[in-house]
């Protein structure tokens, strides 16, 4: 079972110990049965203060090894789930950027919270599931103690049992596992809700065809899916308890016309068979969590091999970064692009975008504005420059050295970037500045934002602000990172004029002179001759690179 597995990966010892012990303790609890059923019976060699005494020692063993179990698996099964939780995020954040963007976000998300949650809860289930199977398997040798015809027509009702369920069983499962699948698009349904609320209030025509077409038809295949699956498990359970029922009245009302059978054995038996429908009602319930939890490995193995594979490697960290120090010395001379591609796959051909090849070469102190329409490949080539996208051919090459993939995690230290669809963090993190505070309240001043926003702790009191606004907090960001090569991807087209013009006229300038190259992704055409050089991308090619006299 990928449950036990997933838990022996943490400390095969203690789960051994764990399960056996949980075994005992339901091992136990059928011995108690048993006890019991004898003191009722009174076929017992044994006197009532024995019985006491043995029913005491029982309780007690039951208590101990029950709680020892039961606490060392969920310590073992959180433990296990936290560190599954870690390395999908570090493996996230160490695959390739291209590869997530084709996985899309609704799909990590979903991973990451509902297939991790769905094992969290299979995993909490586990102990009980092995005391109770104890138990179960206590009592069946407890009735080949009391009569070994009545323990074969048991295990031929229960071979009836599980093959007339088994087919529930199977197909819950696969109906199940369809459920999940559409989970991943209601996901993406509930993303459009919270990112496109604006279009769709704008548009009542837009957001019946998406509440009718899209959120409804998804969320409806996710309702009947479940709805399918869960009561064919439901009907697997019935079934099953039906089974049990049927054992007793044979016992009780067949069995004694067929072979003479003590009295006493038959109630033994009864009380036996009584006391199993709880534990079996229990394993069977748990049934449909254990399946979503097999379904979810599933999806958390495919992930995981999706994520492997776009792996970016090992990366060499220089020491600069390990330090904290985010202050990289502009120390290089020049950055050069030498035939770099880079394609988007598309099932029809002609809708296949290739940009490049690109041939661009740039210096330490000059802003040059990156200008095309819309989809002239200018935010591709952005996260080519850098390192964001592993070109497919060619090669970047900064100061004479070849970027790969063992020094591109110290390439792209190079880099302060805000992109158009950039990411507010509520932390200033990264930083080892001890002065922090003072350093990011300058900047806010300057940024004419610490009548809104204050830092304390390196936290942000607020980003609730807007979209302007979050701008510049995401170039005060930039501005604390201090690195040689600074990217704006139209950072300017939230900004009022005022400040827009300060961006252009004073921010920019600023930096050139400090020796930062800076590329700017632009429409702002009045303010080009500010430049100190212009590209111009057009379906993927450089039709214009010119410096300004």
């Amino acid at each position: 079972m990928n449950i036990i597995y997933f838990l022996l990966q943490s400390s095969w010892k203690m789960v051994t110990l764990a399960i056996v012990t949980g075994f005992l303790s339901g091992g136990s609890t059928a011995g108690l049965i048993a006890l019991i059923g004898n003191a009722v019976s009174n076929n017992s060699h044994f006197s009532l203060a024995v019985l006491a005494w043995g029913f005491i020692g029982l309780v007690v063993v039951v208590l101990l090894t029950s709680i020892f179990s039961q606490v060392v698996l969920i310590k073992l099964a959180q433990d296990a789930v936290f560190q599954m939780q870690l390395q999908l995020s570090r493996q996230i954040l160490a695959s390739e950027l291209s590869q997530l963007e084709k996985l899309g976000t609704p799909r990590l998300l979903a991973t990451l919270t509902e297939d991790v949650q769905a094992i969290s809860q299979a995993v909490f289930v586990l102990p009980l599931i092995c005391i109770n199977l104890a138990i179960v398997g206590g009592c069946l040798l407890y009735i080949t103690w009391l009569s070994p015809q009545v323990l074969l027509m048991i295990l031929v009702l229960l071979a009836i049992a599980i093959s007339s369920t088994n087919w529930f069983f199977k197909k819950g499962r696969e109906i199940l596992a369809l459920a999940r699948e559409e989970q991943d698009i209601l996901f993406s349904n509930f993303r459009t809700i919270s990112e496109g609320v604006k279009e769709l209030k704008l548009n009542y025509q837009r957001r019946q065809d998406f509440l009718e077409e899209d959120l409804t038809v998804t969320a409806a295949n996710f309702r009947r899916h479940s709805f399918r699956g869960l009561s064919l498990f439901a009907i697997h359970n019935i079934w099953g308890k039906l089974i049990f029922f049927f054992a007793i009245g044979a016992v009780l009302f067949l069995l004694p016309n067929l072979i003479t059978i003590n009295p006493k054995i038959i109630t033994a038996y009864v009380l036996t068979f009584t006391y199993m429908i709880s534990p079996m009602e229990l394993i069977v319930n748990k049934l449909p969590l254990l399946t979503k939890a097999d379904v979810a490995f599933k999806k958390i193995e495919v992930l995981g091999l999706a994520l492997a594979s776009s792996a970016e490697g090992e990366a060499v960290i220089p020491a600069v970064v390990e330090s904290g120090n985010q202050s990289l010395q502009p120390s290089w001379h020049s950055l050069e692009l030498q035939g770099v591609t880079h394609a988007y796959g598309s099932d029809r051909e002609d809708l296949e975008f290739i940009l490049g090849p690109i041939d661009l070469k740039f210096k330490p102190g000059e802003v040059v504005f990156l200008i095309g329409g819309n989809g002239s490949g200018k935010s591709t080539l952005a996260k080519l420059i850098t390192g964001l996208y592993i070109p497919e051919s060619g090669k970047i090459c900064l100061d004479d050295r070849q970027i790969n993939k063992q020094n591109r995690e110290w390439y792209r230290q190079h880099f302060s970037v805000v992109f158009s669809d950039f990411y507010l963090f509520e932390r200033l993190l990264g930083f080892a500045h001890y002065d922090l505070d003072s350093v990011a309240e300058t900047y806010l001043r300057q940024l004419q934002l610490d009548h809104k926003v204050t830092v304390e702790n390196g936290k942000l009191s607020t980003t609730a602000l807007s979209q302007g606004q979050r701008k510049r907090l995401a170039l005060l960001t930039a501005y604390l990172e201090n690195r040689p090569i600074y990217l704006f991807d139209e950072w300017a087209s939230d900004q009022d004029p005022v400040f827009k013009e300060l961006f252009y006229t004073e921010f920019l300038p600023r930096l050139r002179d400090k020796g930062k190259l800076v590329l700017v992704i632009s429409h702002d055409d009045q303010y080009f001759d500010l430049g100190d050089r212009i590209i111009k991308l057009d379906y993927g090619k450089v039709v214009y690179d010119s410096a300004f006299a």
